[in-house]
């Protein structure tokens, strides 16, 4: 059975009127509880430490940099990431796995790390009507509803009911990542190489990224626009931009090594209309 949060006062204040940043955090919060209570998220100190360290070379460069940043990898096989609000940054396996170089991650965290800095999710649940109407945060960002492992399926207080974000929204995502990756000594130049090799991916294998392109709309014209955000970049010695390491590259090689993600629940799911 799926477990609502107790959240219904904080919820009627999020729809009703604006949000301060003690309130987006407390949700955030209550929404990680949750999810990493049901989703398979990577313990291994190696991996979690990797990816936490990361994230943060990024968000401390950023205007929410007081922000107490959570980063986690997700052992899930599917392409995608996401975001909760006030700080929370989760990436699956089938993401990492996906990437070719360094600065591909760097650009799909700053880009999560956009929705919260743009506070997408909080002014998705301010211009709605019902907090509890829409999609489990967990079947739309992982997929895993689809493949059977819906069972573990979470119903989260707002960032769930609206996982899906504008084109607008992503736009935004798209600019914020390239400007903070550059900030924090990375090549944006990944941002639209993942791009790519996501469409790719679609081509051959359409149901183990279709998750990303149901949350993130995706197009040539967006791939274009990443590229002309960064040509316009006032870059100094753009040389030397890291692209990658040897120690994302250990990284990605225990992200490899994991034991399989877990296999679909049998357990029936409940779900919130």
């Amino acid at each position: 059975m799926i477990r609502s949060l107790p959240l219904t006062t904080l919820l009627f204040l999020l729809a009703a009127c604006s949000v301060s940043e003690d309130q987006e955090v407390a949700l955030g919060r209550k929404d990680a509880e949750e999810v990493n209570s049901q989703l398979p998220i990577v313990t291994d100190p190696a991996i979690s430490g990797y990816i936490q360290d990361l994230g943060q070379s990024i968000a401390r460069k950023t205007s929410r940099a007081d922000l107490d940043w959570h980063f986690y990898v997700v052992n899930t096989r599917q392409v995608n990431a996401f975001a909760l609000p006030g700080g929370y940054i989760y990436v699956n396996r089938g993401l990492i796995e996906s990437t070719d170089a360094l600065d591909e991650l760097t650009g799909t965290l700053g880009h999560e790390i956009g929705h919260v800095i743009e506070r997408h999710a909080v002014k998705q649940m301010q211009n709605a009507q019902k907090a509890n109407t829409g999609i489990a945060v967990v079947c739309t960002l992982t997929n895993i509803c689809n493949s059977g492992l819906a069972q573990t399926a979470v119903q989260v207080g707002g960032t769930a009911l609206f996982a899906k974000y504008s084109r607008g929204d992503e736009l935004q995502a798209d600019s914020e990542s390239v400007v903070n990756v550059t900030r924090a000594g990375y090549d944006p130049q990944g941002i639209p190489d993942l791009f790519q090799v996501l469409l790719k991916q679609r081509e051959y294998q359409p149901t183990v990224v279709e998750g990303w392109f149901g949350t993130h709309p995706l197009e040539e014209a967006r791939i274009q626009r990443a590229k002309s955000l960064i040509a316009h970049l006032p870059l100094e010695g753009p040389d030397t931009l890291i692209v990658d390491t040897p120690e994302f590259e250990a990284f990605k090689r225990r992200v490899s090594e994991l034991p399989a993600p877990p296999p679909p629940s049998q357990q029936p799911t409940e779900r919130r209309r």
